[in-house]
């Protein structure tokens, strides 16, 4: 495996350089985990510089406008983006909107994916199912009543859900199989209740009471929710890494200039380990990160199928977001909890990807499945 980005992907990370370059932190200086502590909405001036650069149509088909680049270059894009906090739904619409490409039905992807790549179009996801813990698939019920899908259940803390312009919503048959529908944020029977999350951004539990949405509005190819999910997942760990980068930068910078006993305290044995250790965290959780993206991108075969990749990033990222930003707060001291200074806000997104991503135990033992499944060797 090569991890040498092509020109393409360069090429995306110094275009989301540029657009989130002076993007200030979101919500400095506000209370970081009470309702109301940023904006209901989403940055939509962010948002339509994004389009403007063409970072929205990044990676979709040049059929479709877009310049056909693959989860690495969304994952490249994601990680600056985290670098600055900034508030806008880039991974659940491009993540939506590739798995519409890949396995839903062409004349709706002809129809809504330009406008994706415009920023007309915002799509939302729920992966979170009714509680956060059992498969999002399970949390909705999806049944044929002639040429129409009926969907019965609810999906909580989906994020974006206010602003979103469609909510792909996974679902389970009488069968048991997962499928995915594009459901119209104001579609009838549809209905939202707000939610917070740990990091003060407004979320929705979304219920649908005997929506019906339309055949080509389902997308049922074999492995869809499943690649999604993947994607989503694997997004976050970008997330949490461009979170955890600017955070390591910031306390970097803090440590060379604040002075005790005459000295940098960056000087001192002990805050140098602690720094050095956040570093390994971030440099494991790159590297894991590259290969779960490279894995969903290429379709390789390994070892493992691809989800065991996607357990290794996400066990790193979730522990190691986690890591950095406890020591960042640490070296800073009560300074690092002052409202006025943004590091209390990237604490709360590091503790809301944390909670995204779930427990590492967890993913251990999906690993762990996984190799009793696979023999290695």
């Amino acid at each position: 495996m090569d991890f040498t980005f092509s020109e393409e992907q360069q090429a995306a990370v110094e275009a989301a350089r540029a657009v989130f370059k002076g993007v200030a932190p979101d919500g400095v200086p506000s209370p970081a985990l009470t309702p109301g502590a940023v904006a209901e909405e989403f940055d939509r001036p962010l948002w339509a510089k994004l389009a403007a650069a063409d970072l929205l149509s990044l990676v979709l088909a040049p059929g479709y406008g877009g310049a056909g680049l693959d989860p690495i270059a969304l994952c490249l894009v994601l990680r600056e983006s985290a670098k600055v906090l900034a508030r806008v739904p880039l991974l659940e619409t491009s993540a939506v909107a590739m798995a519409l490409e890949r396995y839903g039905d062409a004349e709706l992807a002809a129809e809504l994916l330009p406008r994706v790549g415009r920023g007309d179009l915002v799509l939302t996801v729920g992966a979170n199912g009714r509680s956060g813990h059992d498969p999002a698939e399970l949390a909705v019920t999806a049944r044929r009543d002639g040429d129409r899908w009926v969907l019965e259940g609810m999906h909580t803390g989906v994020p974006w859900a206010r602003c979103a312009d469609r909510i792909a919503i996974p679902a389970h048959t009488p069968e048991g199989r997962a499928v995915l529908a594009l459901v119209p944020r104001t579609h009838a029977g549809l209905t939202l209740a707000d939610q917070v999350s740990t990091s003060g951004e407004l979320l929705a539990e979304v219920r649908l009471d005997a929506v019906r949405v339309t055949g080509r509005e389902v997308i049922d190819g074999e492995g869809a929710w499943e690649w999604l999910r993947g994607l989503l997942a694997t997004g976050t760990c970008a997330l949490a890494l461009g979170v955890g980068e600017a955070v390591l930068a910031m306390t970097s910078a803090y440590t060379g200039k604040r002075e005790q006993f005459g000295f940098p305290i960056a000087t001192f044995q002990a805050v140098a380990v602690q720094a050095a250790d956040r570093y390994i965290d971030l440099r494991a959780m790159e590297a894991t990160l590259w290969q779960a993206a490279w894995r969903i991108g290429s379709g390789a075969g390994g070892a493992l199928p691809a989800a065991g990749d996607i357990a290794v990033a996400k066990i790193w990222a979730s522990e190691g977001v986690r890591r950095v930003v406890q020591t960042a707060q640490h070296l800073h001291g009560g300074f690092g909890a002052d409202t006025d200074y943004p590091l209390h806000r990237y604490h709360a997104w590091a503790k809301q990807l944390e909670l995204s991503l779930g427990p590492a135990a967890a993913h251990e033992e999906a690993l762990g499945d996984l190799l009793a499944a696979h023999p290695l060797g």
